[in-house]
């Protein structure tokens, strides 16, 4: 008899990398949600970046996003460290460039696996080293004039 972890919907997908892109066009949850739909998996873990109103105490009046020409294949190369640590059915990663108002999106990045514990983690990482790892810079101007560029 074959054990759980033969049956393929316990492991990776083959193609598991379904969206990754860096736009100036607002995100959209549905598409990154439905870009992740897999029958096989019983969690998906979704993570939302919005702009806030405030940064280190300031109000924040301006905000906007650039990013290095290899910034998506940066994402892909990311995207591919956490289909090769976790068993991912599908993954999706959208990061927004340009100028942004409060309450906008600014990331979207959603995996499913197998398992929640797995999605939670896979998602985790996936947001984490995007953070990180891709050269997309923010740059802020408070109420007050001051302004900050983060990442860069």
């Amino acid at each position: 008899m074959a054990s759980l972890s033969d049956h393929p919907g316990e492991q990776a997908a083959l193609e598991p990398i379904k969206l990754v892109a860096v736009r100036e066009a607002p995100l959209s949850l549905d598409e990154v949600f439905r870009a992740v739909g897999d029958d096989s998996a019983g969690g998906t873990a979704l993570f939302v970046g919005t702009v806030r109103n405030h940064d280190g105490g300031a109000d924040v009046e301006a905000l906007g996003y650039s990013c290095h020409p290899s910034a998506e294949a940066e994402m892909r190369r990311v995207a591919e460290k956490v289909v090769a640590e976790f068993p991912v059915r599908a993954l999706a990663a959208v990061h927004r460039v340009g100028d942004l108002a409060v309450g906008d999106l600014a990331v979207v990045v959603a995996v499913s696996c197998p398992h929640r514990g797995e999605a939670f983690e896979a998602c985790r990482k996936l947001i984490d080293d995007l953070k990180h790892e891709v050269p997309i810079w923010k740059h802020q101007t408070f109420s007050d004039g001051t302004e900050e560029w983060v990442g860069a």
